[in-house]
């Protein structure tokens, strides 16, 4: 492919002379060899640390050399790290007392991204030409109005910035509901002995939550192609985004036009905003159901001693401090087993991230399908991107370790196609109306049935719902 269209290019030599750097240059952590264990606070970097590295603190201590003032000087220390791994919480998105440390992760995640390519001018004017182009299309695909109000070019840094407060949405109630589920299932012997720590071990799990979620969203942050790839809403309301790299970077190979491939991408992440934009209980359905996945979080940990070779010991823990962090580091092994209530609370994030993927790729279809010759080759790169695991399936699994299976989308988008042959654009839509109206996970194993359930419905949906819950309330006060 000798060039992209709308101005994205591989090769334009502007964007080499304005190769970002930014990578630090500060020291590594723990470098200092002055303080108790080794550790020096001063050169503690909350971004690179590294939680398996918990045991070596205590490698060549040995407790009966200490005395009182070498007690202060421990826990002084120890202050010392802990309010390092805070530090610069205050203000920011990871607040102090936080269940995960967005400090830590945006670090990490910046670092994670490395150099990076500046978005061109021309290439900001191509996304805006693209979106555009795509919403006409699909004004005559969809009866939902337009959506985007901006169309803006990003960069991955942009779009981690940008993101972070949805993720902290996301990630607060699971890290949240685990950190004390892990705390309440602790040995009663290892819990009287932690105590008085765990409100360091409290900002630790921050940290060490920080850490996970910095690694995953520098992975993203370099493979997203738009800005509802993961089929959540990561930009501000009515903004489209399109990261010009990571296109840049799917379209080598594919052999097929490149300014259809923009056009293309464009009209996903164009229909998706019109359909966040335009549902408006839709965005809060998806974060709460998540919130009632992560408040059934209950972890396990009897097997913690038995995996430690028996009982746990407060004086063997507090003499062999490498005992006590094996143990932390058996307990984070433990993850929570699934309860009825969240396998239910997964089928239907499943479900309803199925439905979105599925009306935007029949959408799409019917909007492009006569008009770019490469849409159905398109549509099947992205289903063989899903099927092996592209950055929905990843954030998911490691999220709320949720398997999207891609199974569920073609049933989807299989259902919306069957539907509009029923009927037509405005009595497909309107199924968004109310979440009462859409299709469950049983629908999608028979479309037809709720094919017929939509077809014999009153021709105003809603309003026939509101009127039977209307009289529902009506009985009970009687």
């Amino acid at each position: 492919m000798s060039d992209l269209p709308f101005g994205f290019s591989g090769n334009d030599p502007d964007r080499d002379d304005d190769k970002n750097t930014p990578r630090d240059e500060g020291g590594e952590a723990g470098s200092g060899s002055g303080g108790l264990f080794g550790f020096d606070p001063s050169q503690f970097d909350p971004s690179t640390f590294d939680p398996s590295q918990l045991g070596a603190l205590g490698a060549d201590f040995d407790p009966s050399t200490l005395n009182p003032e070498m007690i202060g000087q421990m826990f002084s220390q120890l202050g010392s790290m802990f309010s390092a791994m805070g530090a610069g919480a205050a203000g920011g998105t990871g607040s102090a007392g936080a269940p995960v440390n967005y400090d830590i992760a945006k670090q990490i995640a910046r670092r994670e991204i490395g150099d990076f390519t500046p978005v061109l001018d021309k290439e900001t004017n191509a996304v805006a030409d693209a979106v555009r182009l795509a919403e006409t299309w699909l004004d005559a695909a969809s009866a939902l109005p337009a959506g985007v109000t901006t169309s803006v070019a990003w960069t991955p840094v942009q779009w981690l910035e940008e993101s972070l407060p949805t993720w902290a949405t996301l990630c607060d109630p699971v890290a949240k509901q685990l950190s004390q589920a892990w705390a309440q299932g602790m040995p009663e012997e290892a819990a009287a002995f932690a105590g008085p720590m765990m409100g360091m071990l409290s900002q630790l799990s921050g940290s060490v939550f920080g850490t996970q979620l910095g690694q995953g969203l520098g992975k993203l942050a370099t493979e997203v192609l738009t800005g509802t790839d993961i089929g959540l809403p990561l930009a501000p309301s009515g903004t489209a985004v399109l990261l010009p790299e990571a296109i840049a970077a799917f379209a080598d190979g594919l052999d097929l036009p490149a300014q259809e491939i923009i056009v293309y991408l464009a009209a996903r992440e164009a229909a998706h905003v019109r359909l966040f934009t335009h549902v408006g209980w839709l965005r809060q359905r998806l974060l709460s159901t998540v919130e009632q996945f992560a408040a059934g979080i209950k972890v396990d940990v009897s097997g913690i001693a038995d995996s430690l070779g028996g009982g746990v010991n407060p004086e063997e823990l507090m003499a062999n401090p490498e005992k006590f962090s094996e143990m932390l580091g058996s307990a984070a092994s433990f993850e929570p087993t699934p309860s009825p209530e969240q396998q239910a609370a997964l089928e239907r994030l499943e479900t309803l991230l199925a439905l979105i993927e599925g009306w935007v790729e029949h959408v799409v279809t019917q909007a492009l399908g006569d008009r770019i010759p490469s849409t159905a080759a398109l549509t099947e790169t992205i289903r063989r991107r899903r099927a092996t695991g592209g950055p929905a399936e990843q954030t998911f699994a490691t999220l709320v370790g949720l398997e999207l299976r891609p199974r569920r989308v073609r049933e989807a988008t299989a259902l919306w196609d069957r539907l509009l042959q029923a009927t037509d654009p405005t009595v497909r839509d309107r199924v968004w109306d109310h979440p009462d109206l859409l299709a469950d996970s049983s629908d999608l194993d028979n479309p037809a049935a709720f094919i017929d359930g939509v077809l014999s419905d009153d021709p105003d949906p809603l309003a026939a719902l509101e009127k039977t819950i209307a009289e529902e309330e009506n009985d009970d006060d009687d």
